[in-house]
């Protein structure tokens, strides 16, 4: 005789955990632009921040910081440390993602043995650093959960954009494709930095500003609605953001 089968377990009630309306949250920021445009100086200006940084850059910028990072392992220690120590700060500011990127890629030559990235096969190697990306995003994750202003900076590259019509030029962070398509998921803003006349013109005349709008010549996006141009100011910037999250 067959043995009565077991009465299915009752469903969990997941009423208490459905979510309405908008929920704002702190945003989480990645600016890029040439050498000099001033993304550092940027990031001294948002919330009592705190820089971790991979390149050298930052001795004459008055910001609290960690010695600069030589290593992926040293890197990722600094930044557990920050998040599980959050202290007074408010704004953690990572500088840079490209030389962050060098760092990962010795750590994934360490790991595999090579004395390159390049000899890892079939371009596997780019795919072995997501690992160390995903650690340092749910570091991220974490700084951000915690009610914190998350500002990623890097370094702008002219790279080739095909568009059904033709083919262009356009500016885009310093990042291997892999990196830079789960870190550009991964912000709410990506914003270039560069001047409103041409970035290589200067002069006073011609103002530092940030462009939010994705466009054939530039990779900008924003979840919010705000200006496609605005002054290379945090205050400006984060006003926008603030009165579109309202």
């Amino acid at each position: 005789m067959n043995a009565k089968p077991a009465a299915a377990a009752a469903a969990p009630d997941l009423s208490k955990l459905v979510i309405k309306g908008r929920q704002p949250s702190p945003p989480r920021i990645l600016v890029y632009g040439m050498e000099g445009i001033g993304k550092s100086t940027f990031g001294a200006n948002f919330p009592n921040p705190f820089f971790i940084a991979a390149e050298d850059g930052l001795d004459n910028i008055h910001c609290s910081r960690f010695p600069t990072a030589k290593s992926y392992q040293e890197f990722e220690e600094y930044l557990k440390y920050r998040v599980a120590n959050p202290e007074d700060y408010q704004t953690l500011v990572i500088d840079s993602l490209d030389w962050l990127e060098r760092l990962i890629w010795d750590q994934v030559c360490e790991d595999e043995k090579v004395t390159s990235i390049e000899k890892i096969v079939y371009g596997k190697g780019y795919v072995i650093a997501l690992y160390y990306w995903r650690q340092i995003l749910d570091l991220l994750s974490e700084w951000h959960e915690g009610g914190y202003i998350t500002l990623l900076v890097a370094h702008a590259v002219a790279e080739k954009y095909v568009d059904p019509e033709v083919t262009l030029t356009r500016f885009a962070p310093r990042l291997h494709k892999h990196a830079l398509s789960f870190i550009a998921e991964y912000v709410d803003v990506i914003l270039l930095a560069t001047r409103k006349v041409g970035a290589a013109m200067g002069g006073v005349n011609n103002p530092r500003i940030v462009r939010s709008d994705t466009s054939p010549f530039q990779m900008a996006k924003s979840r919010f609605v705000i200006p496609a141009e605005m002054p290379l100011d945090a205050n400006v910037v984060l006003r926008a953001i603030q009165e579109a999250q309202k």
